[in-house]
């Protein structure tokens, strides 16, 4: 590691952390609903089958954060490498097997970093790092669920944090939202 950076690791399996994970080159694949879908029933196949815990999450078209820790018995770097498995696999076969006007693009993009990563795989939709964070002090969950929900205001997509689906705003404003989702107190 070079001098200056900082060793972003899930050190401890079962504590509470703020997780970035963004796409290749940054790529807007999240752009159309049924790649976020994809995404929705991933997430929620992790709450409910590999002990994942979320207390906030939003999706963007390029990266997700998640407030997020794994029960007792999971481990939270497991079910990250396997969210983000299920869904670059479903991503990718829905990219080259639908209608898409941005095919050769994505798949080109995808190709490429897939090529220069050391496990070789064919097509690489995320980056390699989850930039965990790990949460402990009250008042920095807090402003990490605020930074969250306000990530789409931030870009211009919503006026007001709960108007956006692909993130947990709803849940703390009295609805549903889309994601299995605990409340944090406070």
């Amino acid at each position: 590691m070079s001098k200056g950076t900082t060793s972003y690791r899930i050190k401890d399996e079962n504590a509470l952390y703020f997780l970035t994970c963004a796409t290749v080159e940054w790529i807007n694949v999240f752009t159309k609903r049924k790649y976020k879908e994809v995404f929705v029933d991933s997430v929620n196949h992790c709450v409910q089958q590999k002990g994942l815990v979320v207390y906030g999450w939003v999706l963007m078209s390029n990266h997700f954060h998640l407030i997020a820790m794994a029960k007792e018995g999971s481990k939270l770097s497991a079910i990250m490498r396997d969210l983000k498995k299920h869904v670059a696999k479903e991503v990718v076969r829905m990219i080259q097997e639908e209608p898409e006007g941005r095919r050769e693009w994505l798949l080109k993009e995808m190709k490429k970093a897939g090529s220069e990563n050391s496990k070789k795989q064919i097509f690489q939709l995320w980056r390699n790092d989850n930039h965990p964070i790990h949460l402990f002090k009250p008042e920095t969950i807090q402003q990490k669920l605020n930074y969250i929900h306000n990530n789409p205001v931030e870009e211009g997509l919503v006026s007001y944090p709960q108007e956006y689906l692909y993130g947990s705003a709803k849940d703390y404003s009295d609805e549903k939202g889309p994601v299995q989702i605990e409340l944090i107190n406070g």
